[in-house]
């Protein structure tokens, strides 16, 4: 840190000029390279750059780049990573010096180092923000172990068929990789249970074959569990590790550094395993990249595909965008010609694909009156019936637990809660103080809470959602009947009724209560919400993917892509030739792109709809929320560039919270992001009060 910076931070911690006295008891330089650049955990965006500190003479051997080390910044000890050593300092002032070294051990590498810079340009963040995402906390005890010695005998020759003979290009796809290039695809994998994780392992040995290493992530622990099972198959004992955060801080650390010191080259693991520090990077893949769990939770936000993505331009790697499903993400890279498709052919296709049939068809709307209305058409239970005499059936529920919607039987309006808030807080009384309990308030219908009810069993009360109190005395508050209909059924209502409609059936379910990661081949009703579907062993003799109105009917820009995707997903795990019943009118392109097991029009058509509207990906978009007159006070102070488009502010919600978007065009990313960082950091310099957040190409638009 320089003495330049003081007019960066507060007042009282500004150090006084180094008088004769302090530079007596002043530390030696180091011999060589005295100088070191540190990025220090602040989270003010305005300080957002290296600062530089005096390496003392002790320090030399251990102060090398990439290591954690200990300063001293606005009268304070904060962490920071060493970046890089340099011969001098541009200011001419005394430098402040590092205070310790906190381990040797070098974590952060320049690859990684200069992956986070160009992350955080990307998204309008800071580096500190994403170097939290990409180093994980350190475990002493597990970095003090001793490597364990590894003695690996040769991998094993494959004695199978390669899973990538199945598409036109795919042996060459694998050639590429052995040969150190760095081919860039988009695979459309095929259905029929073939699954998804032996081809891309094989993928990562033709890498490992060339010399190189390989990065893999995919959406959550149950893809982690499938893909280390193939992993270790196809490469061998002891050349991977699987990074997930189930693992415990010390494992995970563990694991981690084997990575950073090269005992393994090859990583997979959920969204967080897109920084990990594989030397001599060959290939970098996503599966599922639509899955919205690929999107970060934390500032800056960013989406695992756009980091392997730019992981894969800066290094020379290939990359691999896979899913039985294809994103308009992923579309306007192959349109843009950065990647190339890896598709089957049709007759492939229609040989492994399951028989898709959807209940809303003419004829069977004429055999059976009452499928419009009924929740199991007629067509459905004949497929459970069917596909029970041969294995394990497969029901797709898009909601959780029982019901998680309520209305009134007689009169179709909403349950609502008619309690009072737990707690409410009134303006200060001298005699009585500022907060008291509800129910002594008048119950008025401004003071209810008025959350939706649901039911958590078939004998329990209903509970409101939002207070969490069981209201056993509702009544409907437009007609005053005390009875209550369901309005959407949950997973476990649904396995509820399958086992009285299956009474020697066995029903299992996997939710969020507990994924279930296989299943046995035996005869069963697996009941399981979109994207815990176990995998069946020789795949499921039938499925029905229910109320796909919840899918289709969703406020979302994504609602259609995602409804491909999650029935798709459910379909792969399909015998080829089994009976697929899917609750959706045939005549929607979601339902036709199931039917055909066509995702790659189905994708093409929906990058165009988003072009013509002006949506992400064919623009760049940003959002800023945030209290109303933070908001609209950011808007007039940012530089934009000069094609900027801002639509908004609105409302999101009754706190007073506004959202305005940004649009500009995809050449416009760059110069977008450096203005709103800008902008973040004037609010910042000025101590403004209320934070805005901004987040660029979010998921979340509509």
């Amino acid at each position: 840190m320089t003495d330049s910076d003081d007019a960066l931070l507060p007042l009282d911690a500004v150090r006084p000029p180094a008088s004769s006295k302090d530079t007596k008891g002043a530390p030696a330089p180091a011999p060589e390279r005295p100088v070191a650049r540190v990025v220090v955990d602040s989270p003010l965006p305005h300080l957002d750059r290296p600062f530089d500190y005096l390496v003392p003479d002790s320090m030399h051997e251990t102060a090398e780049p990439g290591v954690r080390v200990r300063v001293r910044f606005a009268g304070k000890l904060v962490d920071g990573f060493l970046l890089e050593r340099a011969d001098e300092s541009e200011h001419d002032g005394r430098l402040m010096p590092l205070e310790r070294v906190v381990s040797p051990e070098r974590v952060l590498t320049p690859e990684i180092a200069g992956l986070a810079r160009a992350v955080a340009d990307r998204y309008a963040g800071t580096l500190t923000d994403v170097l939290r995402l990409a180093v994980p906390p350190r475990h002493a005890k597990a970095e003090a172990e001793e490597p364990a010695k590894q003695d690996l005998p040769p991998a094993e020759p494959s004695q199978t068929e390669s899973a990538w003979n199945a598409y036109p290009t795919g042996p060459s796809f694998l050639g590429a990789l052995r040969d150190g290039r760095a081919p860039r695809a988009v695979w459309s994998a095929l259905p029929g249970a073939r699954g998804w994780a032996g081809a891309t392992a094989e993928a990562v040995r033709a890498t490992l074959d060339g010399g190189r290493g390989a990065v893999v992530v995919v959406p959550d622990g149950k893809d982690v569990a499938l893909a280390d099972g193939e992993f270790a198959r196809v490469l061998g004992p002891g050349r991977h590790v699987a990074l997930t955060a189930d693992l415990g801080p010390a494992e995970r650390y563990r694991r981690w550094l084997k990575v950073l010191r090269g005992q393994v080259r090859a990583v997979v693991g959920t969204r967080a395993a897109m920084f990990a520090p594989v030397a001599d990077l060959g290939l970098v893949a996503i599966w599922d990249d639509g899955d919205d769990l690929h999107a970060e939770r934390l500032a800056p936000y960013p989406h695992a595909r756009e980091v392997l993505g730019l992981r894969a331009h800066r290094s020379g790697a290939a990359m691999l965008i896979g899913g039985y499903a294809r994103t308009a993400e992923a579309t306007q890279l192959v349109a843009s010609g950065w990647a190339r498709p890896i598709v089957a052919a049709r007759t492939t296709i229609r040989g492994l694909g399951p028989r898709v049939r959807p209940a809303g068809e003419d004829a069977e709307l004429a055999k059976d009156q009452a499928a419009r209305q009924a929740r199991l058409p007629s067509l459905a239970w004949r497929a459970l019936r069917h596909g029970l005499e041969s294995g394990p059936v497969l029901v797709q529920v898009p909601r959780r637990g029982y019901l998680p919607a309520l209305a009134c039987r007689h009169c179709r309006a909403p349950a609502r809660c008619a309690l009072p808030p737990t707690r409410r807080t009134t303006p200060p009384d001298p005699q009585a103080g500022a907060a008291f309990p509800i129910p002594e308030a008048p119950a008025g219908p401004g003071h209810l809470c008025h959350g939706p009810l649901a039911l958590r069993g078939g004998h329990a009360a209903p509970y409101c959602r939002w207070c969490g109190r069981v209201d056993a005395d509702w009544r409907c508050s437009s007609c005053g009947s005390p009875r209550l209909r369901a309005v959407v059924t949950g997973a476990r209502r649904t396995a509820e009724e399958l086992g009285r409609a299956f009474p020697s059936v066995q029903v299992r379910t996997s939710g969020r209560d507990g994924v279930l990661a296989t299943v046995p081949a035996a005869r069963a009703l697996v009941v399981a919400t979109p994207g815990a579907e176990p995998v069946a062993e020789g795949g499921y003799a039938a499925a029905v993917l229910l109320d796909g109105w919840a899918l289709l009917g969703r406020a979302d820009l994504r609602a259609g892509e995602e409804a491909v995707r999650r029935w798709m997903n459910a379909a792969a795990l399909l015998r080829p030739a089994a009976e697929l019943v899917v609750l959706g009118d045939a005549a929607l392109p979601a339902v036709q792109a199931l039917l055909r097991w066509d995702p790659v029009t189905h994708a093409e058509r929906e990058l165009g709809d988003r072009a013509e509207l002006g949506f992400p990906p064919a623009v760049r978009m940003a959002t800023l929320t945030g209290v109303a007159s933070a908001v609209r006070q950011m808007l007039d102070e940012v530089r934009l560039p000069p094609d900027a488009e801002v639509l908004g502010p609105v409302p999101v919600d009754e706190a007073g919270q506004e959202r305005a978007m940004i649009r500009v065009r995809r050449s416009g990313g760059a110069a977008l992001a450096a203005a709103l960082k800008g902008a973040i950091g004037v609010r910042a310099a000025r101590k403004t009060p209320d934070v805005v957040k901004v987040s660029v190409d979010p998921l979340d638009l509509i």
